[in-house]
């Protein structure tokens, strides 16, 4: 498994921006898919974006599409989820994760995902 550790996380107005990091250990870092999901109080965790080995593709909730962007860099073993024009909706606790089964693509489901991060807390105010 590959440990990760996320980072980025804040108290950040209605309509501000925010980057989250997440770096991984290990030498295989290429090999993961990677995620992110968000957990608000008193609701489940959901997926938020995706993005595959290569980085060729990537996959958003549609809540935050066009306003989240998920990228990542193999050589500095991060990936990123850069959060503009954020809402109060948006507040939760941010988990990024690995993904070793899905090859080619990615995968929204939270089962496929063997690694995760302790997560980043994201507070957005009105």
């Amino acid at each position: 498994q590959v440990q990760l550790v996320e980072s980025g996380g804040g108290l950040v107005q209605a309509g501000g921006s925010l980057r989250l990091s997440c770096a991984a250990s290990g030498r295989t870092f290429s090999r993961y898919a990677m995620g992110w999901f968000r957990q608000a109080p008193g609701k489940e965790r959901e997926f938020v974006a995706a993005i595959s080995r290569n980085g060729g593709s990537t996959d958003y909730v549609d809540s935050v599409k066009g306003r989240f962007t998920i990228s990542r860099d193999n050589a500095k073993k991060t990936v990123y989820l850069q959060m503009n024009s954020l809402k109060p909706e948006d507040t939760a606790v941010y988990y990024c994760a690995a993904d070793v089964r899905t090859t080619f693509g990615t995968s929204q489901l939270s089962r496929t995902y063997d690694s995760w991060g302790q997560g980043t807390q994201v507070t957005v105010s009105s």
